[in-house]
């Protein structure tokens, strides 16, 4: 009895998105752990490092930076597979 050829499953995408993919989920998630901090423990004192360049300026931009590599990855068309 002979077996029959199961289809091989595709991905969805190839082995260069999926790299870009997560190089830009670290992206993200290194933006908001630069966000982290700056408080007191002492509620009834102000601090000024919540204003700093990082948590203000950097942080920010490497999150959204992190989404647009997710968005042109994901809009972006799948290379040609030569056989």
């Amino acid at each position: 009895m002979a077996k029959k050829k199961q289809p091989e499953k595709e991905l969805l995408f190839d082995k260069r998105k999926y790299t870009l993919l997560i190089a830009g989920l670290l992206i993200i998630a290194l933006g908001f752990i630069l966000m982290i901090g700056g408080g007191t423990e002492d509620p009834t004192k102000f601090s000024e490092d919540i204003f700093s360049f990082r948590r203000i300026t950097l942080a920010p931009i490497l999150v959204i930076l992190g989404f647009a590599l997710q968005i042109y990855v994901i809009l972006s068309k799948k290379g040609n597979k030569s056989t």
